[in-house]
């Protein structure tokens, strides 16, 4: 019975993003970015046209469903961006981050977009990893582009994937 509690691991459900999500998209993201995006900033791009986004919830918890991360994308004219995409330090290295990243894809796709672009911090290098294995490759670069809490500046690589 204890062995069975030492491997019990947490299981996922990606699904659509709604509002009333926003406020945990935006503590999420305060964790884990210089600049924490408010739950209303959340909320106005969500309302926007052509914005979409998916949430990992935890199926199997006892008492609610913690919060493993989202993805926010927006599709315009045949091309798609990742706005943002976070999942929580205690749920790393399970693959939510690859499977978030394979919904905003695919649903990208399905609204007709052609390409997928994001933009990552260079020293990112387990973020830019991700991407490279799901099929985006650096076509820019933004020199010292973010600005970390202490001051320093650092690149940006902008990325795109073929979606079609």
């Amino acid at each position: 019975m204890f062995d069975d509690y030492l491997s019990w691991k947490p299981f996922f459900e990606i699904v659509p993003m709604k509002v009333e999500d926003c406020i945990e998209m935006s503590e999420l993201h305060g964790q884990r970015f210089p600049r924490r995006w408010s739950d209303g900033e959340f909320q106005n791009l969500l309302l926007q046209g052509g914005v979409f986004g998916f949430v990992a919830r935890q199926t199997n918890a006892f008492f609610s469903k913690p919060f493993g991360g989202f993805v926010l994308s927006r599709e315009a004219a045949g091309e798609a961006e990742i706005l943002t995409v976070a999942v929580s330090d205690k749920f790393g290295r399970q693959g939510l981050g690859w499977r978030l990243m394979q919904a905003g894809l695919r649903e990208a796709a399905a609204r007709g977009a052609e390409t997928m672009f994001l933009e990552v911090e260079a020293a990112n290098e387990a973020a830019v990893k991700l991407y490279g294995k799901l099929g985006f490759r650096t076509v820019g670069e933004r020199p010292a582009y973010y600005t970390g809490p202490d001051g320093t500046r650092s690149a940006a690589l902008v990325m795109s994937r073929v979606l079609r």
